[in-house]
């Protein structure tokens, strides 16, 4: 319910839809205040009916001395939370000219008493002289100021309690929910494994480790449902880093082995580019004679090298199988891209 200058509006009715917005409609000439309270104060949880007063600031009447238009949006939120949101003063400006004037839709609750014996002005058009063209009139709204005094229904003791309660809720929740993250990671880490272990992962383990790691991922996973179901975040954390010491280097083989040899590939292409170019240059192809001699001796210098680096890493890696750690690491190989890429 809403009251001004002792006039009451039902506003949100009980069971209304939520979150829910109103605009409310009044005339004053002056700051006034309105006064927001539960229409049935024993349906309601709390002590004290009212919810709160509210004045509407810098309002003043229009410069013809009548009364300004002031609206108000109130609001019901998702919680059944009510506010006064906004207010606004309308004031009108008065336009000769033919443009078309915007019109403004609103649900209007309007805190004046209707025109008395309205149904007696009515009278044929025919009787009435022409009337003159009315000038048109645009309208701006002004945003009030409003000075909001709720009303506290809990004591400020009891409110604190419940706000830290409502702290250690929150934080317990947040804990529980690490927890349970924690736990669910190890589980995925075991089943994702595990199906791995037996397909794309497999050339990469030997079967030693594959027969001790496959031991520990079924230890692991009927720990979880039995003494492990119900352990603090660090047991999970500690229970992961524990299987990844063994998944790890095997997950690295696996994706050593699908990225190096295009990265060979790529570093062999780019050698051969620029081995042709330095075989162009000294053969004065006029497309390289802008290049000084002592710049070119140094690209056919760093190709050299990497081509020389290229062949012992291909023949070391050659050596090594599926299921050990490879010589050659993609890293070193994109380094070496890196340097031949500056050097050109």
């Amino acid at each position: 319910m809403f009251s001004s200058n002792c006039r009451v509006h039902e506003v949100f009715s009980r069971n209304h839809a939520a979150p829910f917005s109103k605009v409310l409609t009044f005339y004053r000439k002056g700051p006034f205040e309105l006064e927001a309270f539960y229409s049935d104060p024993n349906g309601v949880p709390y002590p004290e009916s009212k919810i709160g007063r509210y004045v509407i600031q810098n309002v003043a009447a229009q410069k013809d001395g009548e009364k300004s238009k002031v609206k108000v949006k109130v609001r019901v939120n998702t919680h059944g939370i009510f506010s006064v949101s906004t207010a606004s003063m309308v004031e009108p400006v008065k336009s000769e000219d033919s443009e078309d004037v915007g019109v403004e839709t609103e649900l209007e609750t309007q805190d004046q008493m209707p025109a008395e014996n309205s149904s007696d002005t009515s009278e044929k058009k025919g009787d009435q002289p022409p009337e003159a063209k009315k000038p048109k009139i645009k309208v701006k709204n002004v945003e009030l100021p409003i000075e909001a005094n709720l009303v506290w229904q809990l004591g400020k003791d009891l409110l604190n309690m419940y706000i830290e309660t409502e702290g250690k809720m929150i934080m317990q929740d947040k804990l529980e929910k690490e927890r349970n993250d924690a736990k669910n990671a190890v589980e995925e880490y075991v089943y994702e494994f595990r199906d791995k272990l037996s397909g794309p992962y497999e050339k990469f383990v030997c079967e030693k480790d594959l027969q001790g790691f496959s031991a520990l991922l079924t230890e692991t996973e009927g720990w979880l449902y039995e003494e492990g179901e119900d352990e603090a975040k660090q047991v999970y954390v500690d229970k992961l880093e524990d299987l990844k010491k063994l998944g790890t280097p095997i997950e690295m083989r696996y994706q050593e082995a699908e990225e190096r040899p295009k990265l060979l590939e790529e570093l062999g292409h780019r050698l051969q580019y620029y081995a042709a170019i330095a075989g162009e240059f000294r053969n004065k192809d006029e497309k390289y004679i802008h290049i000084d001699e002592m710049e070119m001796m140094k690209v056919e210098k760093c190709v050299s090298e990497v081509i020389e680096w290229m062949n012992n890493a291909v023949s070391a890696q050659a050596k090594k199988s599926l299921d050990q750690d490879p010589a050659v690491r993609s890293f070193e190989i994109k380094a070496k891209l890196q340097v031949s890429t500056k050097r050109n």
